[in-house]
Order: structure tokens, then sequence, then C-alpha cells
């Protein structure tokens, strides 16, 4: 238990119900983890986790979980009914480019048509005063400039993963507007667009931190895409931060201003490329033997998101930059390697040194 020096977003939770879809996956596994640590009361609502190792395993997540479809429309209603909570974070989704191309009848399923899901659930569970869904800063058009989007900016997307999050978005905007949170019909929902989130504990497919780490750990080729795109990179614990404070605001006396959509994107004004950062793991760590796919999938070159109105007026100012983002997580896994049975130290160690950061 983290009951001491809370910060004021974390009193807001305190005592909370809040219901995570996903809580299996890495970012559900670093939230999960922090929530129960200040004294929230948490359930879960995902499939099992994919990969093993996986974080839900390593760090012996205790939250009581549904293990369903988000999906199976009948059972996740049945899981919130339930739990009755005061507040549902959605992060269960398909969430990867590459696998979105081979599986798009899927990847529009589970992340359309599970929000609509999750949305309904929550419009006919009384006790659900909010809802964060969490989107991706791959929602907007891409023209590829180099100016970063805002929360204004036209919605789109040319491969299924990015379209399908985008049509997320257009579910949530109808639910928002059919049943007003104002007028009792439905809960406040707040949507968060998060850049590429690295850390310990993910080992995704497919993802340029994980694909490192078996490169190093199993002594393989790393096969890189396209070393030269940027990416706004940021550590979990950012959006972790950012999901908190905007579910604080849900549930305070003016939800109203915290019912909309929130960019949380780095504020480093070096655009650092997933060679840049692969430079600074194979500093902080080892460098592995590198090949260059021959002919990728389309993935978009350049992508920044402005993150102002999250930061003047949520106050959400992540302590670390993107050098100390990378630093974090490579000596996480060095120490994960060295004894898997220290995952749940070595990840409280960290969000203990991120709340430390924000509070001074």
């Amino acid at each position: 238990m983290l009951t001491d020096k809370l910060a004021p977003f974390e009193k807001a939770l305190v005592g909370k119900r809040i219901l995570i879809t996903g809580n299996t996956g890495f970012t559900g596994g670093w939230l999960c983890l922090w929530l129960k640590a200040i004294g929230v009361d948490v359930r879960g609502y995902s499939l099992p986790p994919e990969t093993s190792p996986s974080l839900f395993d390593a760090i012996g997540s205790t939250e009581e979980t549904t293990f369903g479809d988000i999906c199976d429309q009948s059972l996740f209603r049945e899981a919130v009914s339930r739990f009755e909570p005061d507040l549902i974070l959605h992060l269960a989704a398909q969430p990867l480019v590459r696998r979105s191309y081979a599986e798009p009848l899927r990847t529009f399923l589970v992340n359309a048509q599970g929000t609509a899901n999750v949305l309904e659930a929550a419009r006919t569970v009384k006790s659900v005063q909010g809802v964060l869904c969490i989107t991706t800063d791959k929602v907007y058009k891409n023209n590829e400039w180099a100016w970063p989007y805002r929360e204004n900016d036209p919605l789109g997307g040319k491969d299924p993963y990015s379209a399908s999050k985008a049509a997320a978005e257009m579910v949530i905007q109808s639910y928002a507007a059919s049943f007003p949170s104002s007028l009792g019909k439905g809960p406040a929902i707040a949507t968060a667009r998060g850049g590429n989130i690295i850390g310990g504990g993910d080992w995704s497919e497919d993802r340029l931190i994980p694909d490192f780490v078996r490169a190093v750990v199993n002594n393989d080729r790393l096969t890189l895409r396209y070393p030269e795109a940027t990416r706004p990179w940021q550590h979990v614990l950012a959006l972790a931060y950012g999901y908190m404070l905007i579910m604080a605001g849900l549930i305070s006396t003016n939800p109203a201003n915290f019912a909309k959509a929130w960019n949380l994107g780095p504020q480093d004004a070096k655009q650092y490329s997933v060679r840049d950062v692969l430079t600074l793991m194979s500093d902080a760590w080892q460098r592995p033997d590198l090949a260059f796919m021959g002919d990728p999938l389309p993935e978009a070159g350049a992508l920044a998101v402005d993150s102002t109105l999250a930061r003047n007026q949520l106050g959400w100012n992540p302590p670390w930059g993107t050098e100390q983002v990378v630093k974090e997580t490579a000596s996480w896994y060095r120490q994960y390697y060295d004894n898997p049975a220290n995952a749940l130290e070595i990840t409280l160690k960290q969000i203990n040194a991120w709340r430390e950061k924000i509070a001074s």
C-alpha cells in the first residue's frame, strides 16, 4: 500500500471501484499495480495474457479478473453488473498494426464493436459515473507533416488498426451525444490518445523494445522495418498517470470538463527515430545484430501529437524525458533477467520513483 503522501488525483480514486478491460496486458499490469497500491478496488475483464512471459504473471497480479472476449457483450455486461464499478477504463484492444493487416475483420470487431459493448454496458449499469476509452495517436488523418496533431484535427486511418481506432472514436462521440451524462442518460465519457509506450514487462510481437529484448536474451538478430520513422516515445507510466488524472476528473464535481478527447504525448523538443531509441537501448544494455526488412507493410513515417490541453488543464507533466525513459526500460529488463522473481519489486520501485518525481 502507498498510503502516505498521495497526490490529489490519487486521493480522489482511493476507495473507488474501477473495472479495467485488458488488465492482463502491458499497460494494464502497470496501472492495476499502481491503483491497487493506493487503495483502489480494481477488477479486470480480459483475455488471458497473450505472451509468456507476461507482466500479469511476472508480478503475480491479484485483481479478480473475468476472463472473456470484449466482443462477448452478454458476458461483459454481466461482469459490470456484478461489480457495479464507479469507473470503467477501457484498455482492451487489438493493438498491433501489422496484425491488423492479417486480421482486419477481427481488428474492427474488437476495437470498434468492442468499444460499443463497453459503452452500452456502462450506460445500463447505473453505478458507472465515468468511462475512459483508450484509443491511440494514430486516429488522426496522417498527412506526414512536421506539425503535431491537436484534438480537433480530422480523424482517419489508412491501415486497419488506425481506421478501427478512428471508428471507435466515432462510436464514443455518438454515445456521448446520444446519451448525455448531463441529463443522466449515461456516464461521462472521455478518450485518451497516447503515443508509443515503452517500459519493462512488454513482450508483445512486432514492437521495437520487446523485439530488442528477445534479440539480446536469445542472441538473435533484430530486424528493423522503418529505422528512420519517428514516434512519440514515452514510458507506460506517463499514460497511466494521465489516465488516473482523467478518471479522477470524471468523478469530480465537474465531470463535463474532463469528458473529452485528450492527447497524451511526450514533450521532448527532439523527435526520436526508431534508430535513435535502438541506440539508446544498446548503450544502456547491449547491441544486438541488426537486419533490415526488405518489403515492410506500410506504416506512418512521422507522427506527433500536441498535448498542450492535457498539460494546461490536467496538469499532466511526465517527469522523464525520452532518454530517461529508455534507461529505466533497459534497467527493468536487465534486473528481470537477472532474477525474474523480483519483477514485482522492480515494478513497484519504478512506480514509486515516478510518484516521487511528480510530487517534487
